[in-house]
């Protein structure tokens, strides 16, 4: 059996064992037995295509675990429109009371709003900005 098939074989199990953990570091160094296959078909050594195997295996490994990842920046579930469908929906408060709440009715039942810290509540429409246990966190509109 030559080298190069040894090489995809192993890509092969890489991927599978990939698909049975879910580890997806699994599939990155798949990438670099897959680069060391092309090598053995190019007619690099032994020594070599091992060499080329952990280098971009491990490359890949590295740069899947510190690349930036894309939910960083994202609200958390409490702000996120995506998980409470609360979030963008409008309220009217009638009074702030002393305490910086007031009782607003929606979705048919009594709910207690509070305002951002250093902004000076004002009656109107609210666009509710997060759910907070039983509070509304409300932004005016």
């Amino acid at each position: 059996m030559s080298e190069s098939t040894i090489w995809w074989l192993l890509a092969g199990g890489l991927v599978a064992l990939e698909l049975i953990t879910g580890t997806f570091y699994l599939l990155m160094l798949a990438i670099g037995v897959v680069a060391a296959a092309i090598g053995a078909h190019a007619g690099l050594s032994t020594t070599y295509q091992i060499v080329v195997a952990a280098v971009v295996g491990c490359g890949a490994v590295a740069w899947w675990h510190f690349r930036p990842a894309r939910g960083r920046g994202k609200p958390s579930a409490q702000a996120n429109p995506d998980v409470n469908l609360d979030i963008g929906e409008t309220v009217n408060v009638n009074a702030w009371q002393a305490d910086g709440t007031a009782q607003v009715q929606y979705r048919g039942a009594q709910w207690t709003a509070i305002h951002r810290n250093g902004i000076t509540p004002s009656v109107g429409s609210h666009r509710i900005a997060e759910v907070i246990g039983s509070r509304l966190l409300v932004d005016k509109s």
